[in-house]
């Protein structure tokens, strides 16, 4: 899995607001906390680095699609439908 932060930076302690059925039932499957968020967070950064790329990348997308539209590609003769 790629990572959107330094995996070698120290840990932190913090404090969160976490409903109490739901830590409950984590602690009896002994679900590692903090390693879920983590992977939570990640998830999550992902998705936003990647509508960020979209948004910073939207003109050249549309150029680029146009492009194809009125040209086609350039591997058009080799495609099989």
């Amino acid at each position: 899995m790629s990572h959107l932060y330094d995996i070698n930076a120290p840990k932190k302690p913090t404090n969160l607001s976490v409903n109490s059925d739901l830590l409950q039932r984590s602690k009896k499957l002994n679900v590692n906390l903090s390693a879920t968020l983590e992977h939570a967070l990640n998830e999550k950064l992902a998705i936003f680095e990647s509508e960020r790329w979209k948004a910073e990348n939207k003109t050249a997308i549309s150029a680029y699609n146009k492009y194809i539209e009125a040209n086609g590609c350039f591997s058009d003769e080799y495609r099989e439908l």
